[in-house]
């Protein structure tokens, strides 16, 4: 499979071969919904936390006479239904993580990928550098490659000016290509590429995959 190759300007610079097993892979909605979902929620902190009456603040006096007074009966200011009381069913803190095997991660990377190439949201830059670290710069760059509002880029920081301009780009992703996931790449508006980057993603999925 080969693509175009775009400079900075967005002019035609030649072709690049792209492999099979992570460019053209057929994606299943399901398995992917099942990787991203996972991802998301290996996010979460689970730090959530209430007290319950347990552990609220409060005497443990009996309030009143079991019998006699008209009211009903209590043992203690600190259950639920007084103010001040302790919360029941509330959140505790616990992991909400899920394991996926590398293989899954990988294969719905492959998908991911497919998919944005297919749609014509993937490009391949020739290289991304530039003279001096300005974010209008950049920002005009993602522009002329209609980058849309959340792109992704991936070049290995190989350009310290590239990387600092970006940094102030609003909605845009920049990031190694070795630690690129299927969501960043189904949740941005276009994928760019440096030439350098695909062959990192190439020797890191798909070499050591096989």
């Amino acid at each position: 499979m080969e693509t175009k190759v775009l400079d900075i300007k967005g002019k035609e610079k030649g072709t690049i071969a792209l492999p099979d097993s992570l460019f053209g892979v057929k994606a299943n909605p399901t398995f992917l919904h099942e990787v991203v979902t996972a991802f998301l929620a290996n996010q979460r902190r689970g730090t959530a936390d209430v007290k319950t009456r347990s552990e609220v603040s409060g005497t443990g006096k009996k309030p009143w006479k079991q019998k006699g007074t008209g009211r009903a009966r209590q043992g203690s200011l600190r259950a639920v239904q007084f103010r001040h009381g302790g919360i029941a069913f509330g959140p505790t803190p616990h992991s909400f993580r899920q394991y996926l095997p590398v293989a899954k991660r990988r294969a719905a990377l492959a998908m991911a990928l497919s998919s944005k190439l297919a749609e014509g949201n993937l490009v391949v830059l020739d290289s991304l550098k530039l003279k001096e670290p300005k974010t209008k710069t950049f920002a005009e760059i993602m522009d002329v490659l209609s980058a849309g509002r959340k792109p992704l880029v991936m070049d290995n920081f190989a350009d310290e000016n590239a990387a600092l301009a970006c940094r102030n780009v609003a909605g845009l992703t920049h990031m190694a290509a070795q630690d690129v996931n299927a969501y960043v790449v189904l949740n941005s508006t276009k994928v760019i590429l440096t030439k350098d980057a695909v062959e990192k993603l190439v020797s890191t999925f798909v070499k050591e995959a096989n």
